[in-house]
């Protein structure tokens, strides 16, 4: 059962985590709610990313609780696998595997994972690389491609699984600046149409033309969020009007 639009689709509640003695997520409190868009932003090590791959537990935490559609997230096992079937992640790197098609690596997940036909996973997929804008490319491999037509492979992949939630994890760092805007294009729909997602990104137009909401953390901490017009005109702490300084005059 999905939450109903406005109500928490993920929390997080005074969540912890350690590197070692590098204390990365400090009492971070966070909800999400279903059909919002946050964008996290900050600087380099501010726990950014970290703080996105608590959400599937790419990283476990040291405290805390997080609460994913009504549930605590599970440890491990076959709830785990399902959590992670629930949330989509689309990382820098764009982890498809090398040695299949476009195509298979957009069915593979819901055959798979899911046990849908080969037929219906296919027909999905041919419907999201063309949502994408990279159908064209369906017999391909991802070598063949640009970095930004294997990010929306990414996406497309990501989408097939029909996840509750998106997690972006800094989704346009590693490609060349004319492809960026191809893929922000992309993720801008997705925000237009509901979807629920948190987007770990250095890129301030997105954060003000796609997100509902802009957290900006530092030293591992949330130090203010707010809605996007707010924030970039008006942010409250000197720790964000140093980094808008520097983020939007360059």
């Amino acid at each position: 059962m999905t939450p109903e639009p406005g109500s928490p689709l993920v929390t997080l509640t005074r969540v912890n985590k350690h590197f070692g003695t590098l204390h990365v997520l400090r009492d971070i409190d966070l909800a999400v709610d279903t059909g919002e868009v946050v964008v996290v932003i900050g600087p380099s090590g501010s726990g950014k990313s970290t703080l996105c791959r608590t959400i599937n537990r790419l990283e476990p935490i040291d405290s805390g609780e997080i609460v994913f559609d009504g549930r605590p997230l599970p440890l491990e096992g076959k709830a785990l696998a399902r959590l992670r079937s629930e949330v989509g992640m689309v990382f820098q790197s764009f982890n498809l595997f090398s040695h299949k098609t476009v195509l298979e690596n957009v069915t593979l997940g819901p055959v798979r994972v899911r046990g849908q036909s080969k037929g219906d996973a296919t027909e999905v997929a041919l419907r999201l690389l063309e949502r994408v804008g990279v159908v064209d490319q369906r017999d391909k491999f991802p070598a063949q491609l640009s970095g930004g037509q294997q990010q929306r492979v990414a996406i497309a992949r990501a989408l097939a699984m029909q996840p509750k939630l998106m997690l972006f994890d800094e989704p346009t760092s590693a490609l060349d600046p004319e492809m960026i805007n191809e893929v922000l294009d992309v993720m801008t729909s997705l925000a237009r149409d509901g979807m629920t997602m948190i987007v770990v990104t250095h890129e301030m137009g997105f954060a003000r033309q796609a997100a509902n909401r802009v957290v900006f953390m530092a030293d591992g901490e949330i130090v203010e969020q707010a809605p996007p017009h707010q924030f970039f005109q008006n942010p409250q702490s000197e720790r964000a009007r140093d980094f808008l300084s520097k983020v939007l005059t360059h």
